[in-house]
This record gives C-alpha cells, sequence and structure tokens, in this order.
C-alpha cells in the first residue's frame, strides 16, 4: 500500500487526500492551526454531490519530519508558499518518492525541481472546485474532480502507474498523460483568464461574458497567455486556445475563480504566479502581453506582493 503525504490539505489537497484515506491508503495530512486542529479532533470531512465522507481518524501534522519517507506526496499549496513548502518536504523523500503538483500556474514542477531534484517531480493539473468550509471541512462544489499527472519526459513508469491506480482505486477521475507539461499550460490559458477577468471585475463568468469590453479583454488575456506558450514550446497552442475558449463559453455563469474569492476576503492573491507570470515570461521571450500587464497592475495593491 502506497504511502502518502498531502503537503496543503486546503480544497484541493484536502479533498484528493480524503478520497485517497476513505479508499484505504496510507495519507497523512500536513495542515496548521484551526485547520490542523480540527482534523486532529473530528477527522476530516467531505461535503461533495459525489458522496460526502469523513476520515474519523486522520493522521495531521504540521511537522513533516514526523512523517518520514513517503511514495507519493500530493502537493497542493498557494503558490507562494512552493519554496518554503519545498524545503520542508525533504524528510519526506525516499529514492523514488514522486512529488506531483496540484497548484496553479506553470512555476511550480521547475522550483520543486530545484529543491528536491528532477528525478521526484512529477507534473500535475487538478480539475476542481474545492474551498475549506470551516476548519476541518472541504466543500466540493459542482460534480467535477480530476488529476492529470505524468512524468515530465513521457515515460509511463511503474511509480506512476501505481498511483493512477491508488487514485483510480478511490473513485477519482485520473488520467495518466505523456503530455502533462501540455495539459498545464492548457489549464493555465483557461485559469489566467478567467481568474484576470474574474477578479478585476469582482463578477462571475456569466456577466463578463455578456459584456463586449470585458468578453475583448478576457480573449485577449488568454489568447497572450496561449502565445507565450506557443513561443515556450507547447505544441498546438493555437489550437488549444480555441478549445480553451469554447470551454470558457460553456462555463455556468456563476463560476468564479478562487483568486477572485482571495480579494474578496482579503487574502493573498496568486497574481505574481498567473497573470504576473505571464507578462514575465512574455517580456523573456518577446511576446507582448498587454492586458495581462494591465491585470498586474489593476490588481497589484491587493495582492500582497506589493
Amino acid at each position: 500500500m502506497a504511502r502518502f503525504a498531502i503537503m496543503g490539505s486546503g480544497g484541493v489537497g484536502g479533498y484528493f487526500g480524503a478520497r485517497l484515506a476513505a479508499a484505504g491508503s496510507d495519507v497523512t495530512f500536513i495542515a496548521r492551526g484551526a485547520h490542523l486542529d480540527a482534523i486532529r479532533d473530528a477527522g476530516l470531512r467531505i461535503e461533495s454531490s459525489l458522496g460526502d465522507v469523513t476520515v474519523h481518524p486522520a493522521r495531521a501534522t504540521d511537522r513533516p519530519g514526523d512523517i518520514g519517507p513517503v511514495d507519493v506526496v500530493l502537493f497542493a499549496t498557494k503558490l507562494w508558499d512552493t519554496e518554503a513548502a519545498g524545503e520542508a518536504c525533504r524528510p519526506l523523500m525516499g529514492p523514488d518518492t514522486a512529488v506531483v503538483s496540484l497548484q496553479n500556474g506553470v512555476d511550480a514542477e521547475d522550483c520543486l525541481a530545484a529543491l528536491l531534484g528532477s528525478d521526484h517531480i512529477m507534473g500535475g493539473v487538478s480539475q476542481i472546485a474545492a474551498v475549506i468550509e470551516r476548519p476541518g471541512v472541504i466543500r466540493h462544489n459542482g460534480d467535477f474532480a480530476t488529476i492529470i499527472f505524468g512524468e515530465r519526459n513521457g515515460a509511463t513508469t511503474a511509480r506512476a502507474e501505481a498511483l493512477r491506480d491508488a487514485l483510480t482505486g478511490a473513485g477519482i477521475k485520473t488520467i495518466l498523460s505523456d503530455q502533462v507539461d501540455k495539459a498545464i499550460w492548457q489549464k493555465f490559458i483557461m485559469l489566467v483568464g478567467l481568474s484576470a477577468l474574474t477578479t478585476v471585475t469582482g463578477q462571475p463568468i456569466g456577466p463578463i461574458r455578456d459584456n463586449v469590453e470585458t468578453k475583448h479583454l478576457l480573449e485577449q488575456v488568454m489568447t497572450e497567455t496561449a502565445a507565450v506558450a506557443g513561443v515556450r514550446g507547447i505544441a498546438d497552442s493555437d489550437e488549444i486556445l480555441a478549445k480553451t475558449l469554447t470551454f470558457v463559453d460553456g462555463l455556468p455563469a456563476a463560476m468564479t475563480s478562487s483568486m477572485a474569492g482571495d480579494r474578496a476576503r482579503g487574502n493573498r492573491l496568486e497574481l505574481d504566479w498567473l497573470s504576473g507570470a505571464v507578462a514575465r515570461i512574455g517580456a523573456e521571450v518577446g511576446v507582448a502581453t498587454p492586458a495581462n500587464q494591465f491585470i498586474v497592475a489593476a490588481l497589484m495593491l491587493d495582492s500582497g506582493g506589493a
């Protein structure tokens, strides 16, 4: 039986970790504060249209060194915590430990590879809307909860197959990809647009699509992101953009983004790793990104980084 550590047991990490634990996997949740206290006292509860589950007792700690080496680290912290949380993962590393980032953005894998060694890092994508409803309780919104992951070199390895089997056995929709970097950028193109426009306007996607000016800005933000992806070597970036624009047109009108929620609650934003990353990479590779630069300027004072 594989041993898992969940680095960052919020909406994403908590949901998938709880599904694995409920299916019998050996899972330890890494959390902090009131959320950690609640998990220790009453377990971790998932409220979901796909089925509620409570993991109790649940192993949880804020000290990764107490866990020891594991087979898989599901890494699901906010992007600004990547470096510090990556350093904290060192005691979790065994000879063949896989670290799978389920974060947003396109920088996490390279950052974690620099800290922990590239052989340990798999690429990963989470497709889920989930939040901490209250300490110890994760609310899953909607009916999609998918993990796409794979070795970054496209190989099908024994550890990748074992992880796929564990996730599938826990009832999690799972795709083992031989082009995981492409999948990461595909999500990034959508997420940058959705996060940028819902956060800067304070509106869900429906009104944004219905207004000519805001829809144009949404499309411009996503088009710039796809152009950066193409220069960075992501094949078929124009095709990905077209499919993503169609996908966004089909999103529920009430759909918003976690970054918009963070702004509404006065929390730090992932701006520097979303539109900020597009602007930064665009400057490095010679792609103009005026729409993303506008988003960065408009939200900079709320980002927590300025």
